[in-house]
Formats: C-alpha cells, sequence, structure tokens
C-alpha cells in the first residue's frame, strides 16, 4: 500500500500515516482517506493529520485513530470533507449540535452554512432593494430584529399539534394480529373476531397530533418528537375509528398488505382458525 509523501525524516519509532485511515469516533468506526482528512489544511483533522508522524494521537485498543466526539454527525463532518459541501436530510433536527461540531473541528465555512438565514424580506428596504447597514438607525435595527423574533416564534408555534393551521407532511402506518374463522366452504363469509390491538408506527409529533389522549404511551414515553417509534398503541380497538381521525387529520391511505396463517381446525366443525396481520400506509402532504 502506498504512503502519503509525508515521511521525510522519520525516525525508526516513528509511523508515517497510511493511505487508508481507520477511525474511531465516539465509538463509531468510519474508513476514509489520508487525503480526505487533510482536504481543510487549517481544520483541526488537517493539522492532525498533516504531522510527519501519527505519534501521540490517541487510539483505541484496535489501533484506530480515536476521537471523543459525536460519531453520528461526524458522517456529516467527514461527508463536508471530501467536497466542501453539505447535505442534510429533511427536517435535520440536530442542525444547532451538528455547528457545534463544525465549530470544535475548525471548519468555518461549514458553521456559515448551517448559521439560521435570516429571510431575504427582512434585509430588504420597501423598495426591494438592500439598505445600507450604516444608514440604518438603531430604531430600524430594533423593528427588524423585532419582526425577526416574531417570525421565528410564528414558525415555532405552527410546529405544535393545534397552534396553527400549517400541518407538517408524513408517514403513519396502522397494523394489527386479528382472527377470523373460515367454514368447510371457502366461500361462505368469514367470521371476523374481535381485533385485539392496533398499533401506531411513525413519527412521534405526528402520532400525537392525530390521535391525542387515544394514544396510548406507556411503552415509549420519552421518544423525541422528531424520531420514529413503533411502540405505540391505541386505547380503543375499532380499526373504522383510527381511520376517521386520520382523514379528519388530512391523511389519505397510500397502500396496504395482509399475511394470514391457518392456526388450527375446530375439532367437531372442521372450522379453521386462521391469524392475520395487516397495516396500512397513511400519508399527508
Amino acid at each position: 500500500m502506498a504512503l502519503p509523501d509525508n515521511s521525510g525524516g522519520l525516525s525508526g519509532d516513528e509511523v508515517a500515516f497510511p493511505e487508508i485511515v481507520e477511525l474511531n469516533v465516539g465509538g463509531q468506526v468510519y474508513i476514509t482517506r489520508y487525503s480526505t482528512l487533510t482536504s481543510v489544511p487549517d481544520s483541526l483533522l488537517g493539522q492532525m493529520f498533516s504531522q510527519k508522524s501519527s505519534k501521540g494521537l490517541a487510539r483505541d485498543t484496535k489501533g484506530r485513530f480515536f476521537v471523543d466526539r459525536d460519531g453520528f454527525l461526524f458522517r456529516y463532518i467527514l461527508d463536508y470533507m471530501r467536497d466542501q459541501q453539505l447535505v442534510l436530510p429533511d427536517h435535520f433536527p440536530e442542525r444547532g449540535r451538528l455547528q457545534r461540531e463544525a465549530e470544535f473541528f475548525n471548519l468555518p465555512e461549514l458553521v456559515k452554512m448551517l448559521v439560521p438565514k435570516i429571510s431575504k424580506q427582512n434585509s430588504l428596504g420597501d423598495d426591494g432593494c438592500q439598505s445600507d447597514p450604516e444608514e440604518s438607525s438603531p430604531s430600524t435595527d430594533a423593528a427588524r430584529n423585532l419582526a425577526t423574533l416574531g417570525a421565528a416564534a410564528a414558525a415555532c408555534a405552527s410546529l405544535v399539534p393545534g397552534s396553527g393551521d400549517s400541518k407538517r407532511s408524513g408517514f403513519i402506518t396502522i397494523g394489527y394480529r386479528g382472527s377470523y374463522t373460515l367454514g368447510r366452504d371457502s366461500q361462505t363469509d368469514a367470521k371476523f373476531r374481535r381485533v385485539a390491538r392496533i398499533m401506531v408506527c411513525g413519527k412521534t409529533s405526528l402520532a400525537k397530533e392525530v390521535f391525542g389522549e387515544t394514544l396510548n404511551e406507556s411503552r415509549d414515553p420519552d421518544r423525541p418528537p422528531e424520531r420514529y417509534t413503533s411502540r405505540y398503541y391505541l386505547k380503543f380497538t375499532f380499526l373504522e375509528q383510527a381511520f376517521d381521525k386520520l382523514a379528519d387529520a388530512g391523511f389519505h391511505m397510500v397502500a396496504c398488505n395482509s399475511t394470514g396463517t391457518c392456526a388450527f381446525a375446530h375439532e367437531q366443525t372442521d372450522d379453521k382458525i386462521w391469524t392475520s396481520y395487516t397495516e396500512y400506509v397513511f400519508y399527508r402532504e
């Protein structure tokens, strides 16, 4: 394996960096190229790995270079160092924490990308042109700041269920396990038994918005609003009631699937008892 040309003048106990580097960041293992880690020379990683020797850098028990930071957020740090671009998932909830990681790794351009942007409307004058900062008065600046804070408060309020007309898009899956009896003649109507429990899978905030007090949270009480869960279930067992609540909240069914297995046959009537699991997927744009 070829080594970067950074080994000049090394003593016997000093080791140059390999072309492929393994990192342990907060318990998460990453494998990347040496050139990626040194792509931003002034960054913390650039300074760490541009040394002539790896001697003195922390390592874990398996010899990987160790960095005591958030291992999950480091994937975005590494992605940025590959091509100096930032691509985040929709509704990314940890922008502030990622900004803090970017500051730690000394990536000022990434920090600028993560800083919340003030809308253009707040930075333009009445005629649609950008105002001169030197000509703005303190009272104008104060009014602009109040307007910005008001807009931010309104945006935050719109994310709280029931606080405004703005509704967030997403999926909610309704699932249930049931049983039914099928007689000798398979063409006869199946006799369905009571649904034991209706399960709810989806983003926590959406599930709470739609089902409210009818949502049983005892199995997953501390789930963050932006995370997904499949551990909720409803306090009622009527599918029609669940469908009505989803329809009232603006959701519509986009998919469904069901599986069934024959559990056993009744000894006297030869009626077969089937068990099934069914899921309905709902979506709101």
